[in-house]
């Protein structure tokens, strides 16, 4: 029965890290460049829900308090990429990383300057609530985080194999150049997948929240996000979730029955051996560039 336990207290942490994963892939799949900002746009988006839904002058309830949060985001993310990243439009993927991580350390003191360091709680209408099979006890909280990240997943799977904002994104991260010449219109694609992936990123701080307090270092889990991207290949939205719950489960599994410090080590473990043997990730979607 504790198996059990770890094991599903394991798939719901998971699947925020796959959700953050989610955020590095939808970027890296219209752009081929990575966000390392994307740990600090979740906790940014958490803190904002927060105000929105904890704040006694908004007092939103709930539900449209986090869509409306993730709306905000998403009109981060748009602004991000409009007003700074397109502004190195050109440059080596590297300039890239360092603008990013940058972005991550703004944000970290933002939110702190804003709402303070000392952690704090998001109220949820599931707070305090389980379900009992058995022996084993589940709370909502991982049966909501669970759902809606199967949903989401589900959802940006469909967006980009089936609309055209989404085909044209994966054809302007084959060849940009080739997409403006057939008439994609390459910058705007690319604001508007900045923005989706600042409104998930929300979503998935608003469930991490749900688990616990929240401060502005937590934005640090897009480390282990990073990593569950990697896992599962970059090019694959399905294989960041499967990345992100594989390390989701292992954590507490290793905190439980290895030495202490394995808990920690666990995801750059996997990673490392991940890439020693599948290079491209376990879930990689690798295609030929079509020019």
């Amino acid at each position: 029965m504790e198996l059990i336990q770890l094991i599903i207290g394991g798939i719901a942490s998971g699947c925020v890290y796959g959700l953050v994963a989610l955020g590095f892939v939808l970027i890296y799949k219209a752009t081929e460049g990575v966000n390392f900002a994307q740990g600090d746009m979740m906790m940014l988006g958490a803190f904002v829900a927060l105000g929105l839904v904890n704040s006694d002058y908004w007092a939103l309830p709930f539900i449209p308090g986090v869509l409306l949060a993730a709306a905000i985001m998403g009109g981060v993310g748009y602004g991000v990429d409009r007003f700074v990243v397109r502004q190195i439009f050109g440059q080596p993927q590297f300039a890239l990383v360092i603008l990013t991580i940058a972005m991550g350390f703004v944000f970290r003191f933002a939110a702190g300057a804003i709402w303070g360091f000392t952690p704090l709680v998001l109220e949820t209408p599931f707070a305090g609530r389980s379900l009992h099979f058995g022996g084993v006890i589940i709370g909502y909280e991982d049966v909501v985080t669970i759902i809606v990240t199967a949903l989401l997943t589900l959802g940006l799977w469909l967006f980009f194999q089936y609309t055209r904002i989404g085909l044209a994104a994966q054809a302007a991260s084959q060849n940009q150049m080739a997409a403006y010449i057939v008439g994609v219109p390459v910058r705007r694609i690319n604001s508007t997948i900045w923005a989706l992936s600042g409104a998930v990123s929300t979503i998935a701080g608003v469930l991490y929240a749900s688990k616990g307090a929240i401060d502005p270092n937590i934005g640090l889990l897009g480390i282990k996000a990073f990593a569950a991207a990697v896992i599962g290949g970059f090019g694959s939205l399905p294989g960041a979730l499967l990345g992100g719950i594989l390390i989701g489960v292992v954590e507490p599994i290793a905190a439980r029955y290895l030495p202490s410090g394995f808990s920690q080590m666990s995801p750059y473990i996997i990673m490392l051996a991940v890439l020693v043997t599948r290079p491209n990730g376990l879930f990689a979607q690798i295609y030929a560039k079509k020019v």
